[in-house]
């Protein structure tokens, strides 16, 4: 079983960048497809962006699309978030997620999450 863990995370202004970073321990991240999502205060869960297992093909929620981009080094057992241009909006605890059935944007299909990393950006 795969256990991941989220880092990167921070209070920045609007217009900012972060870089959010997933690390895995145990089995190589080369057999799952990855995920990235999202929780602001009371609301509910949603998706970021995902990527499949190779690292060739990413897909990203509309939200975000232009201003974030997710990544994956195998070698390095890591998927990434890029974030830039951040918005107020994008404040939001963010976890990483692993999928087993291949590529996937439903958070339900994700077998394994991390603990989350809180992104705060302020006005």
């Amino acid at each position: 079983q795969v256990q991941l863990v989220e880092s990167g995370g921070g209070l920045v202004q609007a217009g900012d960048s972060l870089r959010l970073s997933c690390t895995a321990s145990g089995p190589t991240l080369r057999s799952y497809a990855m995920g990235w999502f999202r929780q602001a205060p009371g609301k509910e869960r949603e998706f970021v962006a995902a990527i499949t297992r190779s690292g060739v093909s990413t897909y990203h929620d509309d939200s975000v699309k232009g201003r974030f981009t997710i990544s994956k080094d195998n070698a390095k057992n890591t998927v990434y978030l890029q974030m830039n241009s951040l918005k107020p909006e994008d404040t939001a605890v963010y976890y990483c997620a692993a999928a087993t059935g291949g590529f996937q944007i439903v958070q339900d299909r994700y077998d394994y999450w991390g603990q989350g990393t809180q992104v705060t950006v302020s006005s």
